[in-house]
């Protein structure tokens, strides 16, 4: 498993930071399709077929709500607004069980977690001055807290963190991811200081090492807690050692935007 984990790793993380720094119309394009796929895996988690309409339908739908996002302006309220009717519609043509409510709760729920949320990517990027700098914080930010407290949880980890939605969550994995994460934003912002001109005080570093792994643990334990839920332990087998696309978005999902809105209202202010 640790194998495979590091050999996906190796091989994703390039063509990743790759992406990234191009930017424009294929970084939103790469990222609409991992939001839409995310969404499939979503929707086959609450009994849909891979290749059903309607778990396709809701994709194309979250994936219009990222290609908004870097369209900007109306477009994005408009999709945004496609995302809460679309979706609904559907699944009142075609529910997967007799529970409607819950069905439409779990389905619009989960247009807005991943399109939405997932959005931010987007939005972060597209940033006139220091977009892609501060894609990259986050994003190494994020691996370090998800990496810190896998390896710190599998050596001394024996306090478990929330029995009830992820047994194998402890709280010392949970404190050692803080602290790489921490490490990683301040180092990695600092050395875009540097190379990238990348602006913010220092305060405002501070607020972000403090809070990205605090966001990206409550990331995990929320697509942990919908998994248990499900009865599943990973979204697809899509990448050896690592599970689904949408179990690698899950931390992603709820740093993004905790960036996002504090470089976009504060920083940026």
């Amino acid at each position: 498993m640790l194998a495979q984990r590091v050999a996906s790793a190796a091989a994703g993380i390039p063509i990743i930071l790759l992406i990234i720094w191009f930017g424009g119309p294929w970084y939103a394009a790469a990222v609409a399709a991992a939001l839409a796929f995310a969404t499939i895996e979503f929707q086959h988690a609450q009994g849909r077929e891979w290749a059903d309409p309607v778990a396709i339908l809701i994709a194309a739908v979250v994936a219009g709500v990222a290609v908004g996002a870097y369209i900007g302006g109306i477009e994005w309220l408009a999709w945004l607004a496609a995302g809460a009717i679309i979706p609904a519609l559907a699944v009142i043509a075609s529910p997967v069980d007799d529970d409607l409510p819950r069905a439409l709760v779990w389905t619009v729920g989960g247009v807005f977690y991943v399109g939405v949320l997932g959005s931010a990517m987007i939005l972060l990027r597209e940033i006139e001055f220091d977009g892609r700098s501060w894609v990259y914080v986050t994003l190494l930010g994020t691996f370090a807290t998800d990496t810190a407290a896998y390896f710190t949880g599998r050596a001394i980890g024996r306090t478990p963190l929330a029995p009830a939605i992820s047994p194998k969550k402890t709280v010392e994995g949970f404190f050692g991811g803080w602290l790489g994460g921490f490490a990683a934003v301040m180092a990695a912002a600092y050395a875009f200081r540097q190379w990238d001109d990348l602006f913010f005080d220092p305060w405002q570093i501070v607020v972000i090492a403090i809070t990205l792994p605090l966001a990206a643990a409550a990331g995990d334990l929320v697509e942990s807690a919908m998994k248990r839920a499900r009865h599943i332990k990973d979204a697809s087998e899509l990448i050896p050692g690592h599970g689904g696309v949408l179990d690698r978005l899950d931390s992603i999902l709820f740093t993004f935007p905790s960036v996002y809105l504090f470089v976009e209202f504060v920083v940026l202010r």
